[in-house]
C-alpha cells in the first residue's frame, strides 16, 4: 500500500533540509549563485560548509566588526544555514511543525534570526547550491564543481558530515542512538508502528547505562515501539513495483514493513583535506585555537578533532552544542587573536523525546552511581574517575538543576565515599560550588549526538543523522490519515 520511503539519516547537524524548500532561498539576494563569478579576487575569510557551526560563525564575525565584503560562505545546501536540530524533534510532529525561515541559525541559542536578508544586510556573501570540488591549502583556493576558482586569505571548515550508506539497504528504524530514539517517538506520536534495531544489548550504549537505558525502553514500549535487540539488517523484501514490504535480520527473523528509516552514524566531509593537513580520530586535528597544521586553515564543529581538558585528551565531538561554540571561538580567534584563549569546553548532550529531557556534562568515564527515583520522572547519574566528578547526567531537572550538574562536573571534585555521593544524589551537585554559569541550551531547538572516538564502527555515532524530506512527509501525511481513518 506504501512505498518504501529511504529516510537518509546522517548527523548532528548536517542533517539535510527537504529540497522543495530550495526555491525560496536561493541566496542573499534573490538570485541563484551557481553562476556568480568572484574574477579572481581574493577573500579574507571563507567558511566551506552551510550548517549550524557556518551561522554561528558569521554571526560572532559581525560581532566582531568584520566588514562587508571580506566574509563569504559557501554551501552545497540551497538554503541558508539552519538548526539541524529541530528537524528530529520538532518538524516531524504532527501538530504546528516548524518551517523556514523560523528555524535558521541562530535561534538555536536564542540569538539572532540569521535569514538571507540578514546575511545581505551584514555584507556577507551566501554562496548556495555550490559544491567545492577541491582545495589547495598550500595555495589558498577553492575549486568549485562549475570549475571556478576562489582565493582567500583564512580558510574555515565546517564542512560537517554525511551520511553513512549500506549497499545491502536500509532498516525499519536501524539503531539505538539519539536521532533514532526521537525519529522512533515521532514516528509512533503520527499513529505509525515502529521497530527499532540495534545490534546492542541495550538503547544508547556509547551513553547510558544498562539502569537508565532500562527507564527510557520500558517507557517507549508502553507507547508501542517494539525493540529487537542483538542483530543488524540482513536484506529487504521488495514487491514487483520495487517497494518494501519487509525487513530481513541476520538471526534469520523477518518484519513486515512499509516505511525505513536507516541510522547507522556518519563519517566526517574530510576528503577534501587529506594528504594537506593531519588527521586524527576520523576528523581535522586542530590545537587549542582551533588551528589545523596550516596556520591559515581552522576547523569547527563535527570535522574538529581538539583539546578537552576535562577529559585530558583530544576529542570529536558530533554535538550542535560543539559546533556552535568552536564556530564563535574561532570567529573570536580570527578577529581578536590577542583577546582569545584557548578553547575550553565542557561536552554537553542532551535529548528530548516524549515529556523527557535530559542532560548531560563531561566524559562517562570511571565508576557510576545511581540516584534519584527511577520509578518516577526524575533521575541521574554520576560518573567518577581517579577519584574525581568527570560526567554528570540528569533527567527531567530544572534549569538550576541542569547549571548545578554542569558546574559540579566543570570542578571535577574529589570524591572519596561513592556511597555518599548516592545518599546526596542531586544535592552533591545543588549544594557545591556554583562560580561557574555554563551556558544551557535551548531545549526545544537541540538535538544530540555522541562523543566519536572510532568512526568506523557505523552504530556508534548515530546522533548526526540526516532527517530527508520523506520522513516528515510520509509522517505528517500518514498521521493525519490515520486520524481521518
Amino acid at each position: 500500500m506504501f512505498g518504501f520511503f529511504l529516510f537518509r539519516v546522517a548527523t548532528s547537524h548536517c542533517k539535510t533540509l527537504p529540497h522543495h524548500w530550495s526555491h525560496q532561498y536561493t541566496s542573499t539576494n534573490g538570485h541563484d549563485h551557481k553562476g556568480k563569478t568572484f574574477h579572481g579576487e581574493r577573500i579574507e575569510y571563507v567558511i566551506v560548509g552551510g550548517g549550524v557551526a557556518a551561522g554561528y560563525a558569521a554571526l560572532e564575525f559581525t560581532k566582531r566588526g568584520v566588514s562587508h565584503a571580506q566574509l563569504c560562505i559557501i554551501s552545497e545546501e540551497p538554503v541558508a544555514p539552519y538548526e539541524r536540530p529541530t528537524l528530529s524533534k520538532k518538524f516531524l510532529h504532527p501538530e504546528s511543525p516548524p518551517r523556514l525561515p523560523s528555524f535558521h541559525t541562530c535561534v538555536g541559542a536564542n540569538e539572532e534570526l540569521l535569514t538571507p536578508t540578514w546575511y545581505e544586510e551584514h555584507g556577507i556573501e551566501l554562496v548556495l547550491g555550490t559544491r567545492v570540488e577541491s582545495v589547495d591549502v598550500g595555495q589558498k583556493t577553492l575549486l568549485t564543481a562549475s570549475g571556478e576558482t576562489i582565493r582567500y586569505e583564512t580558510l574555515i571548515i565546517a564542512t560537517g558530515a554525511k551520511d553513512r550508506k549500506r549497499k545491502i539497504g536500509n532498516a525499519v528504524v536501524i539503531g539505538g542512538g539519539y536521532i533514532a530514539m526521537e525519529c522512533a517517538a515521532s514516528l509512533v506520536t503520527n499513529k505509525i508502528n515502529v521497530t527499532m534495531v540495534f545490534p546492542e544489548a541495550h538503547c544508547m550504549p556509547r551513553l547510558f547505562t544498562p539502569k537508565i537505558a532500562s527507564y527510557y525502553e520500558d517507557y517507549y514500549q508502553s507507547k508501542g515501539v517494539k525493540f529487537i535487540r542483538g542483530t543488524i539488517l540482513s536484506s529487504f523484501e521488495f514487491d514487483s513495483n520495487g517497494k518494501v514490504t519487509a525487513v530481513n535480520l541476520r538471526d534469520g527473523s523477518q518484519i513486515p514493513a512499509d516505511m525505513v528509516v536507516v541510522g547507522i552514524g556518519i563519517r566526517p566531509n574530510t576528503s577534501l583535506f587529506e594528504g594537506q593537513l593531519t588527521m586524527e580520530k576520523g576528523g581535522i586535528k586542530v590545537n587549542g585555537k582551533l588551528q589545523t597544521t596550516n596556520d591559515s586553515v581552522y576547523a569547527v564543529g563535527d570535522v574538529a578533532v581538539f583539546p578537552v581538558d576535562l577529559c585530558g585528551r583530544i576529542r570529536r565531538l558530533e554535538h550542535v552544542d560543539s559546533a556552535r561554540k568552536t564556530a564563535k571561538h574561532v570567529a573570536a580567534v580570527i578577529m581578536e587573536p590577542d583577546k582569545t584563549g584557548e578553547f575550553e569546553y565542557l561536552p554537553l548532550f542532551y535529548s528530548k523525546a516524549f515529556s523527557f529531557s535530559w542532560r548531560f556534562y563531561g566524559d562517562n568515564a570511571g565508576e557510576v552511581v545511581h540516584f534519584g527515583d527511577y520509578l518516577g520522572t526524575k533521575f541521574g547519574a554520576y560518573w567518577i574517575n581517579n577519584g574525581h566528578l568527570v560526567g554528570s547526567f540528569l533527567e527531567g531537572g530544572t534549569e538550576d538543576e541542569f547549571e548545578a550538574i554542569a558546574n559540579a562536573t566543570q570542578l571535577k571534585p574529589a570524591v572519596d565515599d561513592l556511597a555518599e555521593v548516592e545518599r546526596q544524589g542531586l544535592n552533591f551537585a545543588m549544594t557545591g560550588n556554583k562560580k561557574i554559569k555554563p551556558q544551557t541550551p535551548l531545549i526545544k531547538a537541540g538535538t544530540s549526538s555522541l562523543v566519536v572516538e572510532t568512526p568506523i564502527y557505523p552504530w556508534h555515532a548515530t546522533a548526526g543523522v540526516i532527517v530527508a524530506a520523506s520522513v516528515a512527509a510520509f509522517a505528517y501525511w500518514y498521521g493525519r490519515r490515520r486520524r481521518r481513518w
